[in-house]
């Protein structure tokens, strides 16, 4: 492992001044006031295309991309979506690229990606963030210290 590398990092998806899309980035935020030992975070807000360079360059084990997703379930609700999924599935993204790219990108020189979705209520400019989203969030950021497979968290099945 290069002195760079890291274990675990985070790429946070999503625009906080869009409602509930700014899940991505409020995990973020709460990994930059509370580091959590063994991650590191990088915000790709919008565009997370545009910092695959430094992920690569970070070279992790393990990379969770962190993201609203509208898979239609209830507010907050949490589900990891297999890579594979995301290219067939109708998710709603306020991205320039379809998340699947990205992956696609990267899986050559990462071990292990982890998509985790987080349904949002409403998206939208200057929309307030929804309870649960952000109980969601919160709920992310506590699994990270103990992240073992998904973290916990369901595999997205179609429901």
């Amino acid at each position: 492992m290069s002195e760079l590398s890291t274990p675990n990092l985070m790429l946070a998806v999503g625009n906080s001044m869009m409602g509930d899309d700014g899940a991505g980035p409020m995990l973020f935020d709460l990994m930059q006031e509370n580091p959590i030992e063994n991650w590191l975070a990088i915000n790709g807000g919008s565009s997370p295309e545009s910092v695959t360079h430094q992920v690569r360059a970070l070279q992790p084990k393990r990379l969770l991309i962190v993201d609203a997703a509208d898979i239609g379930l209830n507010p907050g609700e949490i589900r990891v979506i297999d890579p594979d999924d995301i290219a067939e599935m109708f998710i709603m993204s306020t991205h320039n690229l379809p998340l699947n790219f990205l992956i696609d990108q990267l899986k050559d020189d990462i071990d292990e990606i982890i998509f985790l979705g987080i349904q949002p209520d409403l998206v939208g400019f200057y929309m307030p963030m929804n309870e649960q989203v952000i109980t969601a969030v919160q709920q992310v950021y506590q699994a990270l210290p103990h992240w073992e497979g998904l973290g916990g968290f369901k595999l997205f099945d179609g429901e």
